[in-house]
């Protein structure tokens, strides 16, 4: 975040502090501040200035003097800071050893020491401050097609092989995507897509936290289909909803009542086809599992419902027992 100067976890959003206490080494942000003044540049909203970033408002056709004349300055003081330009107007002053390739470097090498590396890494751009990326050692890159001109000429500039980044021709996240099918980085399907096969849960022994985020999104999903007659009425697809649960398990709603799943779920087997030609889906987002036990784990998640324009969503958690 910020031009890489945060590196955050989880929903709390917890600081790196071992990133934080690198980035302290040498950075005098007063100084900063006092040279920005000095040439009276225009600062950028408070909420765009971070501990480690300075952010100014620069005009392209004074960008190019404003520039060189913050460079010498730092450079006379000693200071610890570099400068990005990017957008045609955002002038952000970071510590040295600051911005996105360096957090994705620093992030990859302490989790290559902790055992967790990474199978593969897709790094994406759009603006002048992202091309730090690209130059990160084992990872693939994309440029995608709604790209300021900042960087593609930076890419066109860029010397040595430049097979990692692939340029794609569609906009935002669906450029992405291609990206993703272009260095065959699978899987890249939703699950809504994907040819659902009628099954049961696996055994406790064969579950992770994965595997039982992987359960909850298709629980919701194969409850859509029933809902919409997009299933058959049979005994095998209904089997399949009540095999998502154990028995004991436990349904906590975010306004407080808990409830049996598994038991309400008969209630469902008389309402098959009964959004049937109607704009209705359902979808579930960021769903967070905790493993309780050997065999209990507790997924909360979004869960969101459409009905034509009628939107609704409620913050839900599910204990799921596996036995």
């Amino acid at each position: 975040m910020s031009v890489g100067t945060e590196i955050r976890y989880g929903d709390t959003m917890a600081p790196d502090l071992g990133w934080e206490e690198e980035l302290n080494q040498g950075w005098d942000r007063d100084a900063i501040v006092e040279e920005g003044k000095k040439l009276d540049l225009k600062f950028q909203v408070e909420s765009e200035q971070r501990p480690h970033k300075v952010s100014f408002y620069v005009e392209k056709d004074k960008a190019e003097e404003v520039i060189k004349t913050l460079t010498e300055k730092f450079k006379e003081r000693q200071l610890n800071a570099k400068i990005i330009y990017s957008g045609g107007l955002d002038l952000d002053v970071l510590p040295t050893g600051a911005g996105k390739g360096q957090a994705l470097a620093y992030l990859m090498k302490k989790l290559k020491a902790e055992g967790r590396a990474p199978g593969h890494t897709l790094v994406c751009g759009d603006s002048g401050n992202d091309a730090e990326l690209f130059t990160v050692p084992d990872v693939y890159g994309v440029i995608v097609g709604n790209a300021m001109e900042e960087l593609l000429k930076w890419h066109s500039e860029h010397s040595g092989d430049k097979s990692h980044i692939y340029l794609a021709k569609e906009r935002c996240a669906a450029g992405i995507l291609e990206a993703m099918q272009h260095f065959d980085l699978q899987p890249n399907v939703s699950p809504r897509d994907q040819a659902r096969s009628i099954g049961t849960v696996g055994e406790a022994s064969q579950m992770t936290a994965s595997t039982v985020a992987h359960k909850v999104v298709d629980y919701l999903l194969l409850m859509e289909n029933w809902l919409k007659g997009g299933v058959d009425k049979s005994d095998t697809v209904f089997s399949r909803l009540k095999s998502s649960l154990a028995p004991d398990a436990s349904y906590v709603h975010a306004f407080g009542i808990i409830t049996n799943p598994y038991e309400e779920i008969d209630t469902i087997r008389e309402l098959h086809g009964v959004m049937k030609e109607k704009p209705f889906c359902m979808w579930v987002d960021r769903v967070r599992v905790e493993k309780m036990s050997d065999t209990t784990y507790l997924a909360r998640f979004d869960k969101w419902e459409k009905l034509g324009e009628l939107f609704s969503n409620k913050l839900l958690a599910i204990l799921v027992l596996w036995t």
